[in-house]
């Protein structure tokens, strides 16, 4: 529920300056996707690693940013990639493409976060088993 909420948050930001950046101010669809996306993945980060993912034992707060952006860059890539592939060589409109490129990056984000970053219930697990010795 939690990353569902984040993650709905992250896309009306992306989107939104995608769409802002590109019509208002007449930014190339790939600069303002990648510029979009980085805004996007700053307030996911801030907001996914205080309400969605517990903190992994053992892993300092750097090693878990410097993987965070190496996840983010590759989503970039893959954001941009079908970006390009939609409006380059299908001819759709950027704004329905990014819909589709959400929705895999979203994926690439959950699973890749979920296995490399996420704590799950390690801090919970060693408090009982700390309880059981005592």
């Amino acid at each position: 529920m939690k990353f569902g909420v984040v993650g709905a948050i992250a896309f009306v930001i992306d989107y939104g300056l995608l769409a802002l950046l590109t019509e208002v101010f007449g930014v190339h669809y790939l600069v303002s996707a990648t510029v979009s996306f980085t805004v996007s993945v700053i307030f996911n980060y801030l907001a996914s690693m205080r309400y969605v993912f517990t903190h992994k034992e053992g892993m300092s707060r750097r090693r878990e940013f410097v993987i965070f952006v190496t996840l983010s860059v590759i989503g970039l890539l893959i954001n941009n990639a079908c970006m390009w592939v939609g409006v380059e060589m299908f001819g759709w409109h950027y704004l329905i493409v990014k819909i589709g490129a959400t929705a895999i990056v979203m994926i690439w984000n959950f699973v890749s976060r979920k296995v490399l970053l996420d704590g799950g219930d390690a801090p919970q697990q060693a408090a009982t088993a700390q309880a059981a010795k005592e």
